[in-house]
């Protein structure tokens, strides 16, 4: 089953109705974006959700002693890294999960990804300016040709009405949303939620007959 990502979560209610919906994952960015969150207001968020559900925290370039902060203090399954963050400096977390975002401009963009050593890889579409939350697609090739060998994240541009078909194109372990189910940057339409995650179980459950 492919795993779904509801990332720049920023309301508690958007929260719940991602989790009830069927989501795996919640991200919460804690770097400079429409969607940022402060770790007090991701910590109340967190209490409000039922057990079992992973928060993925989201980071850009911030300094260790930040990083460390956020994971004494809320309880993050897993670390995103959106930034120019060495390989030695994501290995550096012991046993919380890693994640190295890799934006994708065309096939140079993945000749280093075997330097990280992470637990899995988020591929985004490069943007010139922007680190992540475009809404534009990459060409989706490029993640098919290394998803057997890697565990790729599918992201950049999805949403409801192309999710399906990226799955069958990419057979990503996993997909990630924030722009693609929003009424407004950091506002997620639950209706949107639900129909992304409507549109990959029924490609899923299809995939397995």
């Amino acid at each position: 089953m492919t795993r779904i990502k509801i990332c720049g979560i920023t309301q508690v209610e958007d929260a719940l109705a991602a989790v009830e919906a069927g989501a795996d994952a919640l991200g919460f960015i804690f770097s400079e974006s429409p969607r940022r969150i402060g770790l007090s207001r991701a910590v109340k968020i967190a209490e409000k959700l039922p057990p079992l559900v992973s928060l993925v925290g989201v980071f850009l370039n911030q300094p260790l002693q930040e990083i460390q902060e956020a994971i004494a203090s809320c309880p993050l399954t897993a670390l995103q890294f959106h930034g120019q963050e060495s390989p030695e400096f994501c290995r550096s977390f012991g046993a919380i999960k890693t994640i190295k975002v890799i934006r994708v401009k065309d096939q140079t963009s993945l000749a280093d990804i075997s330097q990280y050593e992470v637990d899995a890889y988020l591929l985004d579409t490069y943007v010139k300016g922007q680190p992540g939350g475009t809404g534009k697609t990459f060409n989706w090739g490029l993640a098919a040709d290394i998803s057997s060998k890697y565990r790729i994240i599918l992201s950049g541009g999805l949403s409801p009405d192309n999710v399906a078909e990226a799955i069958k194109r990419v057979r990503p372990f996993g997909v990630d949303v924030g722009s693609g189910v929003e009424s407004l940057p950091g506002k997620k339409d639950h209706q949107e939620i639900r129909r992304f995650i409507r549109q990959v179980r029924v490609f899923d459950q299809g995939d397995l007959r």
